[in-house]
């Protein structure tokens, strides 16, 4: 037995004590600890309580089903990453995507066959550690980063973006939800203001419906739009020469941006063109000048 396999907690979701027996009986002896519950109403009820480390949902049971069950899952912050594996007799394409789209990670039909089964959760419980722990040096460095999905839904934020969004776009629910034309407004200019003075910058698509931004507090905004106006740079040159501005190097800008040293500099050349300057110290003098002007 594998030490860290030990570890793991799987919460198994089916209606036919059968089927949880049956369950219980092959992962127990691999190593696993298992917590058993026979409706959805009562998987979340237990996942309230003990967070496990991968769910088997059946998809078909009476009263809540999987899909309604795994769907809750997802909007509790501390259920969200839990990999969840739906398990069911419905083979059709389209109750496939249902599943997948409700926030699964996998399906299997049934009848399971257990040695497959067990390999796909060690494949998932071992993404999953992966995804924690890049999430954890992601919490450490303090950056504020969130991914959402293209209609705005919240799948991962580190803290600091966390209370950056929360006061400002809860859902009914309390979760937090973008709204809709912001992201794609974001997406697909690359930046885009999100009011109380935020500032969304894509980062990048990281999975099919998951799209990753950087959020900045904008507090120089009226300052970025006179030096954009005055001397027709675009957006991203306007908010480089601020930073230049209040002294900052290219590597601090970069990292307020979320920009490669590289892509300031390069943003530095188009600026010292319009500016009629050659160099950083002359741009910084002009800029100051302007904004002093207002």
């Amino acid at each position: 037995m594998n030490e860290r396999t030990c570890r793991m907690t799987v919460l198994v979701v089916d209606d036919a004590p059968d089927a949880l027996a049956l369950l219980a009986d092959t992962l127990e002896p691999a190593g696993y600890t298992v917590l058993a519950a026979t409706s959805g109403t009562q998987a979340l009820a237990i996942a309230g309580r003990v967070v496990p480390d991968i769910i088997l949902l059946d998809a078909v049971m009476p009263g809540i089903d999987g899909f309604e069950t795994c769907r809750r899952i997802k909007t509790s912050p501390a259920l969200a990453a839990v990999p969840v594996i739906f398990m069911t007799g419905l083979s059709e394409t389209e109750h496939i995507v249902r599943g997948l789209n409700a926030g699964g990670v996998d399906y299997l039909t049934k009848p399971i066959n257990l040695e497959e089964l067990i390999a796909r959760i060690q494949v998932h419980l071992a993404n999953a550690r992966a995804s924690q722990s890049a999430h954890a040096v992601l919490d450490a460095t303090g950056r504020s980063l969130v991914a959402v999905s293209a209609d705005g839904r919240l799948l991962w934020s580190t803290p600091q973006a966390h209370r950056l969004l929360g006061g400002a776009f809860p859902d009914a629910d309390g979760q937090i939800r973008l709204p809709p034309d912001l992201v794609v407004a974001a997406r697909l200019n690359g930046t885009q203001p999100a009011g109380a003075n935020l500032r969304l910058y894509l980062m990048g698509q990281t999975a099919a419906d998951e799209f990753l931004f950087r959020i900045v507090v904008d507090q120089g905004a009226s300052d970025t739009e006179r030096l954009r106006g005055h001397f027709a740079l675009t957006h991203r040159e306007a908010e480089v020469l601020l930073w230049i501005a209040r002294g900052k190097s290219n590597r601090d800008i970069g990292e307020i941006l979320g920009l490669s040293p590289r892509t300031v500099n390069k943003h530095l050349e188009q600026i010292y063109v319009k500016l009629g300057v050659e160099n950083r110290a002359s741009a910084a003098v002009l800029a100051s000048e302007a904004i002093g002007g207002r």
